[in-house]
C-alpha cells in the first residue's frame, strides 16, 4: 500500500496549493516519491473559517463541531495536511493508520495535541512561512498611522478632503523603531526596514545579543523599547509567560507621539489598556491586524477611534504564503518519513 497523504483545503490556502507542490517534489524527493495524495475541502465560508479558528485558539480543536468531510475522508490514511481546519478526538480516533499531522502554520491550537500524542502520532508546525507577508503589513500599518492614509482616503471618499490630524506627520528614516522578540517575521521586518528606518531596537532575553546586532539593530531592555521608539512592534511567541504582558505600564512609558503596532497575536497584549491609551491619546495611534473579539462587534469602541488603523487578521495571507506553507508541510512529510 502506498504512503498516503490527506490535504484538507480550507479558504485561506486551497488543496489545489498542496497539490501543485505534491506533484513538483515528488520526482526530486524519494521519500514522497511513494506516495498518493488525495484532498478534501473543508466546507465553510471564509469568515466562518476564521470565526472558528479563533475559538480553536482559546479553547481548543474540541470545542468545535468536526466537519463530515474530514471525518469521512480519514480512515486509511497515513499523513494529515491541514492549516485551520479543526482536528479534534474525533478525527483522530477515525485515522486508524495516521502517523503524522503536517500543519501548515506555526499554531497548533486546532489540533488535539494530547489525543495524538496518546496514539503516537506526530503533530509538525511550520514556521518562517509567513514571515516576509506580515512583516510587509507591519509596515504598511506604520506608514497608515504615521501619514494619515486611510484617514485621508476614508476623507475622500465620503466627500471631504481632511488635512489636519491628531499628530504631526513623521518619516520612518527619522524615527526608532523598536521590537520586542526576534523571530522570523521581526527578523524580515528588520531587513526590510534595513534602507527605511533610522535606529532599530530589539529586545528578546532568548537570543545572542550578536544576533540582533549582526543584523545591524541594537539590543535593548524591555522598558528601553517602549520608552525610546518611535514605533513599537510586539512579535514575540504567545506563551504563557508572554500572555498580556504588555498593558498599561508599558503604554504608560511610551512617548505621546509613539505609536503600537501588532500583527502578532493579540492575547499578548492587555487589549483593555491599549483602547484606554488611544482613547485618551497618551499614544498617537496604533496598528493593529488582531484582535480578542474576531469578527469585531458592531457597537465594538474600536470603530470609533481616529487614531488606529485595522486590517482583518490577514497578515499572511498572500498567494507567497500558501505556496511557501504549501512546500513546508510536504517537506515535514518527508523529514518524519527519514527519521529527521
Amino acid at each position: 500500500m502506498p504512503f498516503r497523504i490527506l490535504a484538507v483545503g480550507d479558504q485561506f490556502i486551497p488543496a489545489a496549493e498542496y497539490e501543485k507542490q505534491w506533484q513538483a517534489m515528488k520526482h526530486s524527493d524519494p521519500h514522497l516519491a511513494d506516495t498518493e495524495f488525495v484532498s478534501v475541502d473543508w466546507n465553510q465560508e471564509k469568515a466562518e473559517q476564521h470565526r472558528l479558528q479563533q475559538i480553536m485558539e482559546w479553547d481548543g480543536a474540541n470545542a468545535v463541531e468536526t466537519p463530515a468531510e474530514i471525518l469521512a475522508a480519514v480512515g486509511d490514511i497515513d499523513a494529515l495536511i491541514v492549516h485551520f481546519a479543526p482536528v479534534g478526538r474525533e478525527v483522530i480516533e477515525a485515522a486508524r493508520n495516521l502517523s503524522i499531522i503536517s500543519v501548515a502554520r506555526a499554531g497548533l491550537e486546532n489540533i488535539d495535541q494530547e489525543t495524538a500524542k496518546s496514539r503516537g502520532i506526530t503533530v509538525s508546525g511550520v514556521v518562517g512561512r509567513n514571515a516576509a507577508a506580515v512583516a510587509e503589513l507591519a509596515i504598511g500599518l506604520m506608514l497608515s498611522e504615521c501619514r494619515n492614509i486611510a484617514r485621508a482616503d476614508h476623507s475622500i471618499k465620503t466627500g471631504g478632503w481632511r488635512k489636519e490630524f491628531g499628530v504631526p506627520m513623521v518619516e520612518l528614516g527619522d524615527s526608532t523603531i523598536g521590537i520586542i522578540g526576534w523571530g522570523q517575521v521581526a527578523q524580515k521586518l528588520a531587513s526590510k526596514l534595513s534602507g527605511l528606518a533610522g535606529t532599530l531596537l530589539v529586545h528578546d532575553p532568548f537570543v545572542p545579543e550578536e544576533a540582533i546586532t549582526q543584523a545591524g539593530a541594537t539590543p535593548a531592555t524591555f522598558d528601553e523599547v517602549f520608552r525610546e521608539s518611535d514605533f513599537v512592534h510586539v512579535m514575540a511567541r504567545l506563551t504563557p509567560e508572554t500572555q498580556r504582558f504588555i498593558g498599561a505600564k508599558q503604554f504608560g512609558m511610551m512617548k505621546p507621539t509613539a505609536y503600537f503596532i501588532n500583527t502578532a497575536r493579540s492575547r499578548l497584549v492587555d487589549y483593555d489598556a491599549l483602547l484606554q491609551a488611544l482613547q485618551s491619546s497618551s499614544i498617537a495611534g496604533a496598528g493593529l491586524d488582531v484582535f480578542d473579539d474576531e469578527p469585531l462587534p458592531e457597537d465594538s469602541p474600536w470603530r470609533s477611534l481616529d487614531n488606529v488603523s485595522m486590517t482583518t487578521h490577514y497578515g499572511g495571507d498572500t498567494t507567497g504564503t500558501n505556496k511557501t506553507s504549501a512546500r513546508l508541510v510536504l517537506q515535514a512529510i518527508s523529514a518524519f518519513r527519514q527519521g529527521l
